[in-house]
């Protein structure tokens, strides 16, 4: 494609294979947006710090071609009289991003009226991102407000698409409102909303095969990782048909297609049940498995013996201890689960949630290993390899231009950009580099403030510092 306001610096294209894997050449052209705000200040540190890596670890022999392209106030400011609202979100980033594959982004501001209602979401949904890959982990010294950060290493598969952000709602008083609460009531038969007369109205749909790619992606990154669980998280006790449904078809998908490489959290149950006493009837396994069976209904006793008996068929493949070295599959209620975060982070590793519940629960858990300043994201899908990295905080525009906040966000960010690739050292060396700095006490002001003895840096010189240690 030809770009009028891009200039597409010499290197080549990331491609996708035929067969799923990434083609990353020596010399990648990779887009990326320089952000709002603090976005500014937070890219010149972070570029540097992933050159720095990349030349100290490759010698020369790879680099990235860096290629600006636009989105948010600068574009707007820059081109607004050429495209008009749509100078936001120009045509030509959609299209950079589409070609080139993979890219990184800064904080964006989101635009007050027009027909976008979130850059970052609008990117989302045209590049049908599916996951929103959030992992969360403790840095040593960096201070936090629960006891044991350390327990934290979880990483949440969020859905992208569904849900919340579909952006399927009605506004109260408006002729389409009215038409949706009519149909609603007269159609349907729906005699729940209580004042529907002031009720506004919004729809969140949760579909299989978007169910059925996160929850893939998912085990697919547990398995590759070596990671002990992959824990879906959901309110379907409330909601049976959307978020229950997510969850049913999440484990579907996992027992149909890794059958032989997981266990879920009940079949472990009945398995471990025989193993300790092989004599056990399916019954007494099933009283086991639910200590209220003798008060539940013929037929729902009959189900608890149907599944006791589908997971004894098991037993040679995942029997006698055979599941311990297998992945286990489980679910947690929502609500409960930012509970258990806080009290039993151990048992979370890798979780897979809609978008919604993805949102609390990594922005919480962000917040107990030093907060959404060094909380990295990336917005992916694994089938055509499209993905953009980004920062997870906002533009903090009072702080725009003055050296001042935490460049930690995108530069790990840039970590997951530098994994995804396939340039596993240089992702390390950033890492060990950011742990030794951050041990050192040489910070930026929202940590300095809050630890004894610390070094206060500017974003630049936390840069400065993180290429030092090197």
């Amino acid at each position: 494609m030809e770009y009028t306001y891009v200039t597409v610096p010499s290197g080549e294209k990331i491609t996708m294979g035929s067969d799923g894997t990434l083609n990353v050449p020596d010399n990648p052209i990779i887009p990326y947006i320089e952000g709002d705000g603090t976005g500014v200040d937070i890219w010149k540190a972070s570029v540097r710090v992933f050159d720095a890596a990349v030349e100290k670890v490759y010698g020369g022999s790879k680099r990235i071609s860096w290629m600006e392209v636009f989105a948010g106030e600068k574009p707007f400011n820059r081109f607004r009289n050429q495209m008009g609202d749509k100078a936001w979100l120009p045509d030509e980033t959609v299209q950079a991003f589409k070609e080139f594959l993979v890219g990184i982004k800064g904080p964006l501001t989101t635009p007050i009226g027009g027909g976008i209602r979130s850059l970052n979401v609008a990117l989302r949904q045209i590049l049908d991102l599916y996951t929103c890959l959030r992992p969360i982990r403790y840095f040593q010294g960096v201070p936090t407000p629960v006891k044991r950060p350390e327990d934290v290493d979880m990483v949440i598969f969020r859905e992208n698409c569904e849900d919340i952000y579909s952006g399927i709602e009605w506004m109260t008083g408006t002729a389409e409102c009215d038409k949706v609460v009519r149909f609603l009531i007269k159609e349907m038969g729906v005699s729940k909303i209580r004042f529907p007369e002031c009720s506004s109205i919004g729809i969140k749909p949760i579909s299989r095969c978007g169910t059925e790619r996160l929850i893939r992606a998912a085990i697919q990154y547990a398995l590759a990782h070596k990671r002990k669980s992959v824990t879906i998280v959901h309110k379907g006790n409330i909601m049976k048909f959307t978020e229950g449904a997510f969850k049913d078809w999440g484990y579907a998908l996992a027992t149909s297609e890794f059958r032989s490489r997981v266990v879920t959290e009940r079949e472990s149950w009945v398995i471990g049940n025989q193993d300790r006493n092989s004599l056990l009837s399916v019954e007494e396994n099933a009283r086991m498995v639910d200590p209220g069976y003798d008060m539940m209904s013929p037929q729902q006793q009959a189900d608890i013996r149907n599944e006791v008996e589908a997971a004894l068929t098991l037993m040679p493949t995942h029997g006698n201890g055979q599941l311990k070295k297998l992945l286990m599959i489980k679910d947690t209620i929502a609500d409960i689960t930012l509970q258990q975060v806080l009290t039993r982070a151990k048992e979370f590793d890798v979780v897979a949630t809609m978008n919604l519940e993805g949102d609390f629960l990594s922005d919480a858990l962000a917040a107990q290993v030093g907060g959404i300043g060094i909380a990295p994201g990336a917005n992916i899908n694994y089938v055509t390899g499209h993905a953009i990295f980004e920062a997870t905080h906002g533009t903090a525009p009072k702080y725009a231009n003055l050296d001042k906040v935490n460049p930690g966000s995108v530069i790990l960010s840039g970590v997951m950009m530098l994994e995804y690739m396939g340039w596993q050292d240089a992702a390390d060396l950033i890492v060990k580099s950011l742990e030794r700095t951050i041990g050192q006490k040489r910070v930026t002001y929202d940590f300095e403030r809050m630890m004894q003895g610390a070094t206060l840096l500017s974003c630049s010189g936390f840069a400065d510092a993180l290429i030092e240690n090197m």
